[in-house]
């Protein structure tokens, strides 16, 4: 295994990943805007948005289409194992390295080969995707291009059997991880929701709603908007409904209400019962080897 590893003129020390129960984080950034794709369907029309100051776009390949918001767990994961290292003392870097399985379990994901497949199809959409943005510029003219990974490659044994995964983050991304004001920790039932929408109103909820015991709202066209769907507002709109009828959203409460105004707004508040509440707990997650 390569312990280093020289990209653009700088030499990378090998991290490896750790096992065993690590509480899961989320960059706000990525929480807080639209950078994947919400559909399960391959997507490869730009995300191309515009908030004062906010720029970002994001583009794909024909091949393997953008990277998705279930895609974008494998991010989560390198978060939290790179925040876990470093509040232990140890060094961390953006060159990674970890077995399938540890990646795997740790989303909440079977150990099939199936699974495997699809996290080195994730891995893929993730190298392929590129991402401009102004977010953490220091001049409004300043955009940074990058893409979720740099660069990854998995190591076989000589029956072509996997035994690990190596990856290069971005520097714009393991910058963000490394400054604690922009991490969140995250509810592991999280990996549990199945659809995009849900999963992205989650990460939003939980970086803006945070632990306020009065919540936050927010009216349904700048949701849309927020969420980067291709999904027309009509749509978009009646699926927000249904969510907040189901309630998924570990933690919180979400609410439907109109303004006097006449615009329709998303509410949404800590449940005072939830883990969000308390100091999170550590959720024992099943391990099998690959």
């Amino acid at each position: 295994m390569t312990t280093h590893r020289t990209y653009q003129g700088q030499q990378l020390e090998l991290f490896q990943a750790r096992g065993g129960d690590i509480a899961a984080r989320d960059a706000q950034d990525l929480m807080s805007w639209p950078f994947f794709s919400l559909a399960k369907s391959r997507r490869v029309r730009p995300i191309d948005f515009k908030m004062g100051d906010v720029a970002i776009r994001v583009e794909a390949t024909a091949e393997h289409g953008m990277a998705t918001i279930w895609d974008a767990d494998i991010l989560i994961w390198a978060a939290s194992q790179i925040v876990e290292a470093r509040d232990k003392g140890l060094r961390t870097s953006r060159f990674m390295s970890a077995t399938p399985y540890e990646i795997l379990t740790f989303i909440n994901r079977d150990d099939s080969a199936r699974s495997y497949e699809r996290l080195k199809a994730a891995l893929d959409r993730l190298q392929s995707t590129t991402v401009v943005t102004s977010i953490r510029q220091p001049s409004e003219r300043r955009r940074h291009r990058f893409s979720w990974i740099a660069e990854w490659k998995e190591r076989l044994d000589d029956r072509g059997r996997p035994l690990g995964i190596e990856m290069i983050l971005p520097d714009w991304f393991y910058a963000g991880v490394l400054d604690n004001a922009l991490i969140l920790t995250i509810d592991d039932a999280y990996f549990d929701l199945t659809g995009g929408l849900e999963r992205w109103l989650y990460r939003l909820v939980r970086k803006h709603g945070g632990r306020q015991t009065w919540g936050w709202s927010f009216d349904l066209e700048h949701l849309h908007l927020k969420s980067g769907s291709l999904s027309p507002l009509k749509h978009f709109c009646y699926d927000l409904r249904s969510i907040v009828q189901r309630q998924p959203l570990p933690g919180y409460h979400l609410a439907i209400v109109g303004d006097p105004d006449g615009r329709t707004r998303l509410t949404f508040k800590p449940l005072l019962t939830d883990r969000l509440a308390a100091p999170l707990k550590l959720k024992r997650r099943k391990s099998a080897r690959l």
